[in-house]
């Protein structure tokens, strides 16, 4: 329950931080995508129900603010939680770097996942699709340059509210 409670509070900080730099790059006609980052470590370095359990949140706070309907992100994260915990015992996790590909990894599935839920929507011309591979490929780049740090604040706030996961988890 701790490090449920404790991962959604750096979730929440994600979502924030998120909301604050696509805010700023607005007039640049940018939007930044970081789902990745709301499963990967759950996923990886978590017992599968506190992990499953703060993806889940994560997914409803992504929600909160997003054009495709609710619960959405909440069942899309759940998905790519389930599918990374189920492969975890084949990748070598504890890596800092294997943890940042499989981020990139779940954060271009989660991308396309919801950019086709939104094209349910509203009709996209094809003059979107540029559009889409820029925020996309912004995205990546900007996950690729944020996923050790927040790692690294997961683990740490983890430890400091003494929830940190065992190795064997």
């Amino acid at each position: 329950m701790r490090a449920t409670l404790v991962l959604f509070l750096t979730l929440y900080l994600l979502r924030a931080l998120v909301a604050e730099v696509n805010n700023a790059l607005s007039g640049v006609h940018v939007w930044l995508f970081a789902g990745g980052l709301f499963v990967s470590y759950a996923a990886l370095a978590m017992p599968f129900r506190s992990g499953f359990a703060a993806s889940i949140l994560g997914g409803l706070l992504c929600d909160c603010v997003s054009p495709v309907g609710f619960g959405a992100h909440a069942i899309l994260f759940g998905i790519a939680h389930t599918v990374v915990f189920n492969l975890r015992e084949r990748i070598q996790r504890e890596e800092t770097p294997v943890r940042v590909v499989v981020a990139l990894l779940v954060n271009l599935g989660l991308f396309l996942a919801i950019t086709i839920l939104r094209m349910r929507i509203v009709h996209l011309g094809a003059g979107v699709w540029p559009r889409l591979f820029w925020d996309l490929a912004w995205s990546e780049v900007a996950l690729l340059l944020a996923a050790p740090w927040f790692f690294a604040l997961q683990l740490h706030s983890l430890e400091l509210a003494r929830a940190k996961p065992s190795r064997l988890a």
